[in-house]
């Protein structure tokens, strides 16, 4: 993952970034699972520390990259956490001080930010004047949701149901314009027109073990118990595909259906492959 902007508030954190060979759940899962660890050790608590799951917001690059740094970074200054923009390029709790040239952080890239500001030679001190520049728009809506998505019908419209078919799924966006909207929604993978089929048939947590424990040949019951006999196992493994990466259900839905903890709903859906499934998203 490559960092481009980021700012940890009291109870959040924004962060742009670009994904590479791992999936941003999967960056997601192990910046918040680690960082949250360390943290409760070092001020020895317990519990969640950020107050919601993240929101991700698809952007165009080449048209909001220098806006969204800008953006995050003045967080600190709109909440009044800090006075001034001289105090933030000092304040260690965001990548504006990277930028400004007052530290060195190794994963953050500092680099291909300020390519967008000019030579080598002026690009930070086009970066500070742009920053400066932003200081008086104050909150910008058209940035952080509501209208992002100018197309398709809105990002709910394309993305899997999360939970049950009356949820929608209004917390992943696209910020670009329009023929940026359509790429992004020709380029969706196989994965996620599957999502798309299945989302659309609004497949509630119990009809979906119903076609599992089908297909299977096993009980309600069975799929629901700790048996171990491999066709139960199969079937386990199979739920936990279609219910997380498919239909959107969290982990811990899936697992209390199933009667197992979540960490074993994670091992299933690691050791899965998707040829466990395919027949099965066929009859859905």
């Amino acid at each position: 993952m490559e960092i481009y902007a980021w700012v940890l508030m009291p109870n959040h954190f924004h962060l742009l970034c670009k994904t590479k060979n791992l999936s941003l759940a999967s960056s997601m899962r192990r910046i918040l699972t680690g960082y949250v660890v360390n943290f409760n050790k070092r001020h020895r608590r317990y519990g969640h520390l950020f107050q919601n799951r993240y929101k991700s917001i698809v952007c165009q690059e080449d048209v909001y990259l220098k806006e969204l740094v800008r953006y995050i970074h003045l967080n600190l200054l709109r909440a009044g956490l800090v006075k001034d923009l001289k105090e933030l390029n000092r304040n260690p709790w965001s990548g504006h001080s990277a930028l400004a040239g007052k530290v060195k952080r190794q994963w953050q890239d500092t680099k291909y930010v300020l390519s967008f500001f000019g030579s080598f030679k002026d690009s930070r001190k086009n970066y500070l004047q742009y920053v400066k520049k932003g200081i008086d728009q104050g909150r910008r809506p058209e940035l952080v949701g509501g209208g992002l998505i100018r197309s398709m019908g809105g990002w709910s419209a394309v993305l899997a149901i999360r939970r049950r078919g009356e949820r929608q799924a209004a917390d992943q966006r696209i910020l670009g314009d329009g023929d940026f909207v359509k790429q992004v929604i020709l380029g969706f993978d196989d994965l996620v027109k599957k999502n798309l089929r299945l989302s659309g048939r609004r497949i509630d947590i119990k009809a979906l073990a119903e076609k599992v424990s089908e297909k299977y040949n096993i009980s309600m019951g069975e799929l629901r118990s700790g048996g171990r006999r491999r066709a139960v196992v199969n079937a386990r493994r199979a739920m936990s595909l279609i219910g997380v990466r498919e239909l959107g259900y969290s982990g811990a839905e899936v697992a209390r259906y199933l009667g197992v903890t979540n960490s074993c709903v994670t091992r299933m859906i690691s050791a899965g492959r998707n040829q466990d499934i395919d027949d099965i998203n066929l009859d859905l």
